[in-house]
């Protein structure tokens, strides 16, 4: 894997290659998930740049991976780190952090992080719909058009990619306690 790694085009790594690489110090991480998502789980020794950031801040110098959840962010950052002429050998991690952890690695968790932004909206929306179907049998049948608002909404996000439930979620307090101890 280190003859992909020795040019500035884009390639992949898989999750075993990348740990050899790092136990060699070969190379640098860098993940480009949100802060909050960083805290609830990261590569040890990873830089936490965002992806709507990974453009505008001086990376570090050498082979670089970069890492997110499913392997989408990272893939765009590379694109964009390519189209900006970053000339320095880069791959994405293959599978994501998923990857990682099915390849039985670890990850570092940071003391005190918040749940998973997707674990919070999974028992949010559950919860609405939950209390949508108790009200609406126990209180008035109009309760239930909560359930199906958050259905609804729950079916745009996946069809859009736009997850309104989980920028609120983002925006709560406990959730911005992950983003400030990070320095981020």
């Amino acid at each position: 894997m280190a003859a992909q790694m020795a040019t500035p085009m884009a390639s992949h790594i898989s999750a075993h290659d990348l740990s050899e690489q790092l136990a060699a110090r070969q190379v640098g991480v860098i993940d480009v998930r949100e802060p909050m998502e960083y805290a609830s789980g990261h590569i040890s020794g990873s830089l936490n740049i965002p992806l709507a950031r990974i453009t505008q801040v001086d990376l570090p110098r050498g082979p670089l991976v970069l890492v997110c959840q499913s392997g989408n962010r990272s893939a765009r950052a590379l694109t964009q780190l390519l189209q900006q002429g970053h000339s320095q050998p880069i791959a994405d991690l293959m599978g994501g952090l998923p990857a990682w952890e099915q390849a039985g690695f670890a990850l570092q968790k940071t003391k005190g992080a918040p749940l998973p932004l997707m674990r919070q909206v999974q028992i949010a929306a559950g919860s609405l719909v939950l209390l949508g179907v108790i009200l609406g049998q126990t209180v008035a049948p109009g309760w239930i058009w909560l359930s199906g608002f958050v259905g609804a909404g729950l079916t745009y996000a996946g069809i859009s990619g736009f997850c309104g439930m989980a920028r609120l979620l983002a925006a709560m307090p406990w959730n911005q306690a992950a983003i400030e101890s990070k320095g981020e």
